[in-house]
This record gives C-alpha cells, structure tokens and sequence, in this order.
C-alpha cells in the first residue's frame, strides 16, 4: 500500500489491453506482485478490451493503441464514455503527435511509453485511483505542439467535442477536423491554468491566490468550458498551451 491509503482499501482492479502475449502476460506478473493491485482481465484487441470493461468494470485499464479489430484509441472512446469510472492508462511504444493527441482526446487520463520503468507505471496506477491524471513530459509536449499548431491565435479552432475523432490508423489530418474557436481566457483564469499546469489540485490553488476551494472549482469548470476540454487530463496539457507566453 502506499502511504495515507487506508489499509482496508480494496485492491486496484485492472484490465490489460495489449496484442502481445509476451509484453501482456509480463505486465501481469509485474501487477500480481503489488499487494494493492489484481488483474481481473487480460484483452488480446481493442474488441475485447471493450467486452471486458463492460463486464468487469475495472478501475484501470492498461490500453495499448496498435491493437488488431479495434484500435486502442477507438476502444479508449468506447469505454470512457459508458464507462466514466474507469480510468484509461494508454502504454504505448507509439509517440507520433496525431496518435498521442487522439489519445488524449478520445479521454485517456495517463499515457506512458513502454519504456517506462516500473516504479514509474506503478505510480501512476496508483495515482489514477486518487483521481489524479498523468502525462510524461514527453507526450504532454507533443500535446502541446498540436495545441500549439491548431490555436496559435485566440481566434484558431480546436478539435469539435461533438465530431468524431478517427483512429491512428484512419486518413485525414487533425486541422482538417477543427471547427471550434475557443474563448480567450481572462487573466485569473489564466493564472489558474498556469498553477494546474505545476500540479496544483483546487485547494492549493485557492492557497495561492485566497480564493475559497469551491471558487477555484467553479473557475476550473469554466475554463473547461471555454476550452472545450472533456477531462482533467486535456484541460492539463492545454493549460500548458495556454501558459506559454505569446511570441
């Protein structure tokens, strides 16, 4: 267990998606041995991984992207839409900008690349259960290279919450799918992103700049409105994006 978790706290149940046998049945081992973690279900495609969060409603699942029937960001869609408890954990050795954006977008709350240590994929197992989202600095910069390139200037567009987004493996570039300008931010607002982008949670925040905890909550809400963010995780990488200063 790790410190300050209750005792009593039930195990982490996880759900591994990856078309490799040898990396799947690894990372389960890897698992088993965590005293605060059980492998309830191992999927072979993106097709499984869908049945079996549907059947087993796991905490985590550890999503591959590459994956045959299904591609991971397509089952990563699925699943936290029907499933908004479950947390996706992308573990990809795939790094390229589209397929880290489309991950992230289709509602992925961590992405690791397989060359991950295992202290740090342990980690952030762990840290999915407290409700924290996670992106190593190399993908949240990627992120932030595509936000960069779609919303240059306050009048760019972002990707529509409502359009469909295509897998990695499906044609047609990420701009020509953008078609919804965002709000500029006001200066608190602003301020807010850039303490949420140091890891900030709404308490320190209200901290830093006295505000009541429910103020901040209110103001991170509509920051994501105004960003068109649908989780923590995109309103994380975008709030980098949004702290750079201005060329």
């Amino acid at each position: 267990m790790t410190p300050g978790e209750p005792v009593d706290s039930p195990a982490i149940r996880i759900v591994i998606a990856e078309d490799q046998a040898l990396v799947r049945r690894g990372a389960a081992m890897l698992l088993a041995m965590e005293p605060d973690m059980e492998v309830v279900g191992q999927a072979r495609n993106g097709v499984e991984a869908v049945e079996l969060a549907q059947a087993l409603r796991p905490d985590v699942i550890l999503m591959d992207l590459h994956m045959p029937l299904k591609g991971g960001v397509a089952a990563t869609r699925e699943i936290t839409r029907d499933l908004p408890t479950c947390q996706v954990l992308v573990l990809t050795t795939l790094n390229d900008d589209e397929t880290v954006f489309e991950a992230v977008r289709a509602g992925a709350h961590a992405y690791l690349l397989k060359d991950a240590d295992e202290d740090e994929l342990l980690e952030t197992i762990r840290a999915l259960r407290r409700g924290e989202s996670r992106l190593t600095p190399q993908i949240a910069r990627k992120v932030m290279d595509q936000f960069r390139r779609l919303a240059s200037s306050p009048q760019s567009d972002l990707v529509r919450n409502d359009a469909p987004l295509a897998s990695s493996s499906d044609k047609g570039s990420l701009p020509q799918r953008c078609a919804l300008a965002t709000e500029r931010l006001s200066e608190k607002e602003e301020k807010i992103l850039q303490l949420i982008c140091e890891g900030m949670m709404n308490r320190q925040i209200g901290n830093a700049l006295f505000l009541a905890e429910g103020t901040v909550k209110n103001y991170v809400s509509r920051i994501m409105e105004k960003l068109h963010a649908n989780t923590r995780t995109e309103l994380a990488v975008l709030s980098r994006k949004q702290s750079r200063p201005q060329g």
